[in-house]
């Protein structure tokens, strides 16, 4: 029988405890789709990523934790609907990181929300991006440069995916991302009356494209590009030139790169548009 510490009942803290062998057998599932599906949960790990989820809008089922961390950050633990004090051996036999830190926390996944109708900044949509790196630091380049929306089809990695989450550096809980094919992209780019831009070898140099603070930048998969089909309806087509000597460089550049060099010479070339926005 577990020995009941006063300080937690006070503190509205479950004592400390070992994890179970069925809850760790939860948790590892959650790296899977089909069981976050399933289970309509999914997973954060890391001190910060943890804590940022405990202050954003998604409802956090169970919370296990280390003394320390609770005592640090004892008024953001309370949104956590169940909290428990574990020791860090405990959360290195349940968690999916080689390194472990102090928490993880088991969330509820988000009700799908509708799509937007309307489109009044940059935003990107992203055709078939499967390496939950890529998507998680594309996530976070969005979080930091302000894209509207982020789109995605639906063959994309899934962005409750623990690798996508722990690239995204908790980026995920800010950025409105949206599954659709793009079909419903070019309608709404058409009814909101922006461009639309794709990225290609044999596109346009952006350095030298005068280029609008509004628009859709399509991004392809990080082996076969854009899809014949979606790259046949982009009238906007860049390219970020090489700089190698002798064409003897890189083939091509990650896709998550290239998002932050276009993100970047949108903005330079939109200060204007990007002030006003903000204020």
């Amino acid at each position: 029988m577990e020995t009941v510490n006063l300080k937690h009942l006070l503190s509205g803290f479950q004592p400390i405890l070992m994890i179970s062998k069925n809850k760790i057998k939860q948790i590892k599932s959650l790296a899977r789709k089909k069981f976050r599906q399933k289970e309509q949960l999914f997973l954060a790990e890391g001190d910060k990523i943890v804590l940022e989820v405990l202050n954003s809008d998604f409802r956090i089922a169970e919370l296990y934790a280390t003394e320390k961390f609770l005592a640090v950050n004892k008024n953001s633990v309370t949104r956590a609907e169940i909290c428990t004090e574990v020791t860090s051996e405990e959360i290195k036999k349940a968690s999916l990181l080689k390194q472990p830190q102090n928490c993880l926390a088991i969330c509820q996944l988000p009700p799908v929300t509708e799509l937007p109708d309307r489109i009044t900044g940059f935003s990107f949509f992203l055709d078939g991006i499967q390496d939950p790196g890529n998507l998680g630091t594309i996530i976070r380049i969005s979080d930091w440069f302000g894209v509207e929306y982020l789109f995605c089809s639906p063959d994309t990695a899934d962005i409750y995916n623990p690798k996508v989450i722990q690239a995204s550096m908790a980026s995920f809980c800010r950025v409105k991302c949206f599954y659709t094919d793009f079909n419903y992209i070019a309608s709404l780019a058409e009814s909101s009356e922006i461009p639309v831009y794709g990225t290609f070898l044999e596109g346009n140099n952006i350095f030298g494209e005068t280029l609008p603070g509004k628009a859709i930048i399509v991004l392809g998969n990080e082996g076969r590009g854009i899809r014949t089909a979606i790259a046949d309806k982009i009238a906007h087509k860049l390219s970020i030139p090489s700089f190698s000597r002798n064409n003897s460089g890189a083939e091509s550049l990650n896709v998550a790169v290239a998002a932050g060099i276009i993100c970047s010479e949108f903005r330079r070339k939109n200060q204007n548009f990007s002030i006003q926005n903000e204020n």
